[in-house]
């Protein structure tokens, strides 16, 4: 996806395994951040970093919306384990992460394979891709999209 395109209104079922929708959210603009794998030390830090902040991103208007591969089962584990408020989307199917252009091919120690590349997307209200944080540092995930959003709210996030 990149800036200008639109997230379809439903975005795929939870770790409740109801269906989320942008609709759920009324008046709130989105972060939409895509993530490998559930319960690995890279995402639990962007995850739990996200979290510490919700309160300020509600503040802003944004809805913080969590999307990987990973079931709607390992979802509500991994939510619980760390409290995130949040909804995470299980797209088990991939989908939304092809859609959004986010299922790549990936290289690790000489192997290649396919996987979700950490992306974050900010959207308006009706999901319309405003920005775009290709390159996500999960322990900065939030300041990164602080730095971005800057000038733009009257909210100190500090």
């Amino acid at each position: 996806m990149n800036i200008g395109d639109k997230f379809p209104q439903t975005l795929g079922v939870g770790a409740d395994n109801k269906e989320i929708k942008l609709s759920d959210f009324p008046d709130m603009k989105f972060i939409i951040y895509f993530y490998p794998k559930d319960s690995t030390s890279g995402c639990t830090i962007e995850a739990t970093n996200l979290r510490d902040n919700y309160e300020t991103f509600l503040k802003m208007g944004y809805q913080i919306i969590g999307v990987s591969k990973d079931s709607a089962t390992s979802h509500k584990k991994f939510a619980e384990n760390n409290g995130l408020q949040f909804p995470l989307v299980a797209d088990t199917e991939c989908k939304l992460c092809e859609l959004a252009g986010v299922w790549q091919k990936k290289k690790m120690m000489g192997r290649e394979y396919m996987g979700i590349v950490r992306t974050t997307f900010v959207c308006d209200h009706d999901g319309t891709v405003t920005d775009v944080i290709e390159k996500v540092t999960p322990k900065m995930a939030a300041d990164q999209l602080f730095q971005l959003l800057e000038g733009r709210y009257d909210i100190n996030p500090v």
